[in-house]
């Protein structure tokens, strides 16, 4: 994203986020974050203080410098949350932001709380007639107790199966279980990142993706053309092959689908962008099988990497990358009254 937008435009100030949760101001160089197998980028401290806005009034953007000194840096228009998982995509940065009066891009507090618990995702789905894969969610209170009760809940699931953290994203902690041996591994594996964990029918099916952008002046939302995961030798599409371009898993966008089935597609995609109060923009990933589509999920803060599918799919449909980042801010300017 820093490559591609549109710098006659925009003055971007990046804004890094350790992992002891300090905001820190980082150089304006797209080369420090690339993604690299053999080393992703990792944001440090750099003894820099980002200083945010005191709310009210103010929006003046600061930085208290290493030797102690403070520096205005400009009046903040609107933040890009390019954030992923706990904190960046569960609705806690987007409260402080709100009590700030900051305007940002992306889900608000309630869409990106609900779309990263799978749990309460799927409930509210199935509550507005989405169909969602079948799936049992549990506890680590439970397995610890009754470990009997849930093997034989899994095992009504039948196999294959997939085991995932309920609140984790980028598919991290995600086990793909082929027989009853294998599940007592893979909740231990998903129990690493989180105390409540899914077990979930494996659909067999097409794995199709749209994007969603929220509409302008309290239109409708709108979708993209569908993309398609294609696996050849990867089982499922895991975080090598959605960051790093591993091989084994090809996104295509568009998908070969007939225009019966991007309608249908476009239609439940934004059917279940509004059944969560979605805002700003969300990737809804559905299996197309015999017996029609499921939602597996909604990400509300998407992959932005160049082989990601949300900006394929919308160049595909005839948006470039720079237009597409300025329609984020844009709408997150939309928001907030003059």
């Amino acid at each position: 994203m820093l490559r591609a937008i549109d710098r006659d435009r925009y003055r971007v100030i990046p804004i890094g986020i350790t992992r002891d949760g300090v905001f820190v101001l980082e150089d304006d160089d797209p080369a420090k974050f690339a993604l690299d197998a053999e080393r992703l980028p990792e944001v440090v401290d750099n003894a820099t203080r980002v200083l945010w806005p005191e709310g009210g009034a103010d929006r003046m953007l600061r930085v208290r410098r290493p030797d102690g000194t403070v520096d205005e840096l400009g009046r903040l228009d609107v933040v890009l949350p390019i954030l992923h998982g706990v904190h960046g995509e569960d609705g806690t940065v987007q409260g402080f932001f709100d009590t700030l009066g900051i305007p940002y891009a992306g889900g608000g507090v309630l869409d990106s709380a609900l779309c990263m618990d799978k749990h309460f995702m799927k409930i509210v789905l199935a509550a507005a007639g989405v169909p969602v894969s079948p799936s049992v969610t549990i506890t680590r209170a439970r397995w610890d107790d009754d470990p009997a009760g849930v093997r034989a809940d899994a095992a009504a699931l039948g196999v294959p199966s997939f085991v995932k953290p309920s609140r984790a994203g980028s598919s991290v902690g995600v086990s793909k279980v082929h027989d009853a041996t294998e599940l007592d591994a893979a909740l231990e594996v998903a129990f690493a990142e989180d105390d409540k964990v899914l077990i979930e029918t494996a659909m067999v099916g097409r794995e199709i993706e749209v994007a969603i952008l929220e509409g302008r002046s309290g239109a409708a939302p709108r979708a993209s053309l569908p993309g398609e995961i294609v696996l050849t030798t990867r089982e499922f599409y895991d975080f090598e092959g959605k960051y790093l371009g591993g091989d084994g898993a090809d996104v295509v966008c568009p998908a070969d689908l007939t225009d019966g089935e991007v309608a249908a597609i476009q239609e439940l995609g934004v059917r279940a962008f509004q059944a969560v109060g979605g805002r700003g923009l969300a990737r809804v990933d559905f299996f197309l099988t015999d017996h029609g589509l499921y939602v597996n999920e909604l990400n509300t803060m998407p992959g932005f990497t160049p082989i990601s599918m949300f900006p394929k799919c919308w160049i595909a449909s005839g948006m470039t990358y720079p237009e597409l980042i300025t329609e984020l801010v844009d709408l997150a300017r939309e928001r907030v009254p003059a």
